[in-house]
């Protein structure tokens, strides 16, 4: 049997239309947005949200679509879903939606 032990190409990029470090961190600095539920574990992270028009195949959804989750729910959610942190995908789409509109920083070409 032969083995490729070639390095992996990297995937191309996201496209810069996606990227908003500044959100990012700031979203990083509210709370979990489940916190509610108690549980709550480890850094806060950026949860992206299924958006349409956003996501592809092989790609990550755009960084406005994210939300604010610390680590322990976001793992949580990845392994077992939205209904385990109390959301569904409309409403964890709906809070992204909200947050992007909250942040004051520069929205680029998607204000």
């Amino acid at each position: 049997m032969l083995v490729d032990v070639r390095p992996r190409k990297r995937n191309a990029p996201r496209p810069a239309w996606k990227v908003q470090k500044a959100y990012h961190q700031w979203l990083r600095g509210r709370p979990c947005a489940v916190a509610k539920l108690g549980g709550c574990s480890g850094q806060m992270e950026a949860a992206h949200t299924p958006a349409p028009g956003s996501k592809g195949m092989g790609t990550k959804a755009s960084d406005h679509n994210a939300i604010p989750l610390c680590k322990g729910h976001h793992v949580e959610h990845t392994l077992r879903g939205w209904s385990k942190i109390g959301l569904t995908r409309e409403t964890a789409q709906k809070m992204a939606a909200e947050y992007w509109r909250l942040w004051k920083g520069d929205k680029g070409e998607l204000a």
